[in-house]
């Protein structure tokens, strides 16, 4: 796009390329030609984390697991919500991101990933995911475009009967699993429910820029889904 300057390239580890791209004030993370994210569209991403606290309610020394930083909307919004006794474990793979963040983009981290309830892990989530027993009361996955593996095909096992049902291991009794996505995923919520979760499905309004619901006259709104995948 005119006025697009690439920033900085990194690599997903057994994965694609990844190119942080500055329009302006504007970032844009691109996988190959695919958007990834950007800086002009994230309340999805806000709200994986707002209605995940809702969805759980007050509980004292809260353990939330953070797959995937990307541009740290999650993050923020969940540092918001919780108490000052929780604790966020982000799982970012690609130390790029991180990099992008305290660098080119710390005016949009704002700090949050030296607040005091954060612990940064550079590693797949999958493996804190396995490695758990009943030590999360939500996991947040914000890795691919929704229940496939986009970024890296080895994410796919997330997905899997075998990745669920590690989850629903790591999950402490009524923690929530929330899946961002693109868009709705009817056969993925029937494995949820088959797994054993209580499964939601929420839309939201992706709210491109400033000012959400100002699109053009006649376009509808963009809407992406989150997967509410609660253990019994």
């Amino acid at each position: 796009m005119p006025g697009d300057e690439l920033i900085d390239i990194a690599h997903v580890p057994n994965g694609d390329r990844l190119r942080l791209v500055r329009n302006g004030d504007d970032f844009v993370i691109l996988l190959d030609k695919h958007e990834l994210m950007s800086t002009d569209l994230f309340s999805s991403e806000e709200a994986l984390a707002t209605m995940t606290c809702e969805r759980l309610g007050t509980r004292a020394d809260l353990q939330m697991l953070i797959g995937g930083y990307g541009m740290g909307f999650t993050l923020r919004a969940a540092l918001e919500t919780l108490a000052s006794d929780a604790q966020v474990i982000v799982a970012e793979i690609v130390p790029e991101i991180i990099k992008w963040a305290r660098g080119p983009m710390r005016a949009f981290t704002a700090g949050c990933l030296d607040d005091a309830r954060v612990q940064l892990v550079q590693d797949d989530v999958a493996i804190l995911i396995n490695a758990a027993d009943s030590a999360y009361d939500a996991i947040l996955l914000d890795v691919d475009n929704g229940p496939e593996g986009l970024t890296r095909r080895v994410n796919d096992w997330l997905y899997s009967r075998m990745g669920l049902r590690a989850a629903m291991t790591a999950l402490k009794p009524r923690g929530i699993l929330a899946i961002w996505s693109a868009t709705p995923d009817a056969e993925f919520s029937a494995l949820l429910a088959a797994m054993g979760f209580e499964v939601t499905v929420v839309s939201v309004e992706a709210c491109i820029g400033e000012a959400p619901g100002q699109e053009a006259p006649g376009d509808e709104p963009l809407e992406h889904v989150i997967l509410f995948a609660q253990k019994p």
